[in-house]
């Protein structure tokens, strides 16, 4: 039986619970053995909750258990997501998560504590929410070259996009809308202004080129300055207004950026509306492919996460765990 540890119980997190336990019967003769959740880690109590009784609120009960294998963590934020993923990868735990924050800050050094330890750390739902997209890019894609990976990489910000463009109403009214139904945070800094975007594609950048670069290094342009006015310009020419992650390699160096563009008709990502995610994946070998999906919300994403569970198992082979190095 596979032991696990769940690092906060919110969306994702609660997410994840529902899955494992919805689709137990599946999960074990998928990987020829039962994945209990042993733990939840959590700052509140869940008394009316299945799972209430296996709450904790002190990381070193998992830490010293040694029963426990792997850690979920889904906490959000740098610390203390980092801090306990650092933790548990230095206790012998792989540890699968959500967060792309602490993915795109410290993926590097995360992922080569992992490796001296002989463990996993594995982010699959960290991009894209349930678009199998990071596993692809490092197992389906390993004999091509990636020439560049574009696309579509926020969901709010794509709703937004598309309410601005159907019925023409303005920026302000669209957040609104994406805020009541429950799209956008209270606060959407992070959406309209880019940041979730950029690190996204600064992972992405990291998977195709091997090298990790800041997301506060990058371009970021966000998508509060566009009007209704703007996009029906763009409509009335064939295109459509995106916000857009954009990596390739140009030399030695990596370029990656985030920033609202014209994206014409003929480009398939023209096409994707609402909540939904594209990204897009130019290979030497492969040419052009386009994963899309869900990038966001509790099942698709908690589908990945426990996709990442189950490549611990050992009747799964080894993970291949990318080699990063941090951009200077």
């Amino acid at each position: 039986m596979i032991q696990i540890a769940i690092l906060g119980f919110g969306v994702v997190g609660s997410g994840t619970a529902e899955v494992l336990t919805e689709n137990q019967r599946l999960i074990a003769a998928h990987c020829g053995e039962e994945v209990n959740i042993r733990y939840i880690l959590d700052l509140r109590d869940f008394p009316e909750h299945p799972l209430g009784s296996r709450v904790v609120h002190d990381i070193d009960v998992i830490l010293r258990d040694p029963e426990v294998s792997v850690v979920a963590e889904m906490m959000g934020g740098s610390h203390p997501a980092y801090d306990f993923s650092k933790a548990a990868l230095e206790a012998g735990k792989s540890v699968v998560t959500s967060n792309k924050e602490v993915v795109a800050t410290y993926g590097a050094e995360l992922l080569a504590l992992a490796r001296s330890k002989g463990v996993y750390y594995l982010f699959e739902a960290s991009v894209g929410g349930g678009i199998p997209i990071i596993r692809p890019l490092q197992n389906d894609l390993a004999c091509n070259e990636i020439l560049s990976i574009s696309g579509i990489l926020n969901g709010t910000t794509n709703f937004i996009l598309t309410k601005m463009k159907k019925e023409g109403v303005s920026f302000a009214d669209a957040l609104a809308e994406a805020q009541a139904n429950g799209y956008a945070e209270a606060n959407p800094a992070a959406d309209v202004d880019g940041l979730d975007a950029a690190r996204k594609i600064v992972i992405l950048a990291a998977l195709a080129f091997g090298i990790l670069v800041s997301p506060s290094q990058i371009p970021v342009e966000g998508i509060s300055h566009i009007t209704s006015e703007q996009t029906a310009v763009a409509d009335a020419v064939g295109c459509a207004v995106k916000l857009i992650g954009h990596t390739e390699r140009i030399g030695g160096r990596v370029l990656a950026l985030v920033a609202p563009h014209m994206v014409p008709e003929a480009n398939p990502v023209n096409h994707i509306e609402g909540v939904f995610n594209g990204i897009l994946v130019d290979a030497d070998m492969l040419g052009r492919a386009l994963f899309y999906g869900a990038g966001a919300g509790k099942l698709p994403t908690a589908s990945a996460v426990v996709a990442d569970i189950l490549s611990t198992a050992p009747s799964a082979g080894k993970p291949n765990l990318p080699q990063w190095r941090q951009a200077a």
